[in-house]
């Protein structure tokens, strides 16, 4: 199942990126990734969804993790070795593009002009939105015991936490907050690192949103054991 995902994310990648008129670099005519950038975090909803639907929910469905709670491991190792595999898996989806940089590299007028800087700064976001995507997948997947239910439940939130509250800042009840409520939402650190710029407060954020939502599943797990 590992190897369709990834295999339908690389090739719906590859098409946009290079093919597709709407959004192909070819089009575009600048040597840059930022069109790549901005799309992988919507297929990165469908594809991390996909990977962690079945963490607990296949498990639970199947009566196997009755096997896995006996044996001598906390409900966080437990947790945290799914999430940890997840993405592992994600990792794997991300250095295949990293032959885009190279070919925009060598396409480049002279070779080799692309913001390397940026190029990193982006793919440290990109895996960091996928440790985000990762924590909130294995979480929909621990409160129910059907795969498709846990991947729209992964999508939407995925979709909501990234975009959601941008929206939201938007509308004229919330004029006033609007940069209150956009720190809240994925898509602004994402997009400060993208610039090239790691700032701690973006880390800090990501890694206590992930910290949230593996809680969140450990209460989901430890309250069906009691």
């Amino acid at each position: 199942m590992a190897y369709i995902t990834i295999g339908i994310f690389l090739l719906a990648c590859g098409l946009m990126f290079w093919f597709f008129p709407d959004t192909s670099i070819l089009e575009y005519g600048y040597a840059e990734m930022d069109g790549f950038f901005s799309l992988v975090p919507y297929l990165f909803m469908f594809l991390i969804s996909a990977i962690t639907m079945r963490s607990f929910a296949e498990e639970r469905k199947e009566g196997t993790y009755v096997l896995l709670a006996t044996r001598p491991l906390t409900d966080m190792q437990i947790i945290l070795a799914k999430y940890l595999a997840c993405m592992v898996l994600v990792l794997f989806s991300l250095v295949p593009t990293l032959i885009y940089y190279y070919s925009i590299s060598q396409l480049g007028l002279p070779k080799g002009n692309i913001d390397t800087g940026a190029v990193i700064g982006s793919y440290v976001g990109l895996f960091l939105l996928g440790s985000a995507f990762a924590s909130i997948g294995v979480f929909a997947s621990s409160i129910t015991k059907n795969q498709i239910i846990a991947f729209a439940v992964a999508v939407f939130l995925c979709f909501f936490t990234y975009s959601g509250f941008d929206s939201l800042s938007r509308i004229a009840a919330f004029e006033g907050i609007e940069s209150f409520l956009m720190n809240f939402g994925i898509n602004e650190h994402y997009q400060s690192i993208s610039r090239g710029v790691l700032d701690t407060r973006d880390v800090v954020y990501f890694l206590t949103f992930v910290a949230l939502f593996l809680w969140l599943t450990k209460l989901a797990i430890g309250g069906r054991k009691w």
